[in-house]
């Protein structure tokens, strides 16, 4: 688990097509479904932008998309091109935390990583190194150091371990 700025992920785009090459599978997790309404961050990423963008970028790779606003069979349908291999990469947001199992997907991309909890962070990495091949979870956020968000995803990429993440989950945000 590494955690990169927003504006440095060239070579992380050059390290997906390689693992595409390998015959693996890439997630890609962003916080919000669409653009950003008035008064909200506008730098936050969108599924259904950040969908378009993948594909014009990764191109010719094969993106798809997932989000909590689909109709449960389209969404089924489409986590299911990505299971059977028809996709390369997906791209949702939390709606892939749970239920898929993809021992191909060995790339996991949490874009906007500092507006997800210690637990979420934990169980979307938990989405890939299911199968043989190693697995990479990429935390992007410019998180200012020394804040809760920098902290929570510098608990992440030192630790796999669930417990010890609860622990200091329980210690950054206390019971409750």
């Amino acid at each position: 688990t590494t955690i990169r700025q927003p504006g440095d992920l060239d070579r992380l785009w050059e390290f997906v097509r390689g693992e595409v090459k390998e015959g693996r599978r890439t997630f890609v997790v962003v916080p919000r479904i669409d653009e950003a309404a008035d008064g909200e961050a506008e730098d936050v990423a969108a599924a259904e932008a950040e969908a378009k963008r993948l594909e014009l970028l990764l191109a010719p790779l094969r993106v798809g998309l997932v989000h909590g606003r689909m109709k449960a069979l389209a969404r089924d349908e489409e986590m299911a091109r990505f299971r059977d291999g028809a996709l390369d990469v997906l791209v949702g947001t939390t709606v892939v935390e749970v239920g898929v199992d993809v021992p191909e997907a060995s790339v996991m991309v949490v874009e906007g990583a500092d507006r997800f909890g210690l637990a979420q962070l934990h169980q979307l990495r938990g989405r890939v190194g299911r199968g043989t091949a190693a697995s990479y979870c990429v935390l992007v956020a410019d998180a200012e150091p020394g804040t809760p968000a920098a902290e929570r995803l510098a608990a992440v990429a030192r630790t796999s371990d669930g417990f010890e993440l609860a622990e200091t989950d329980f210690a950054l945000r206390r019971e409750g």
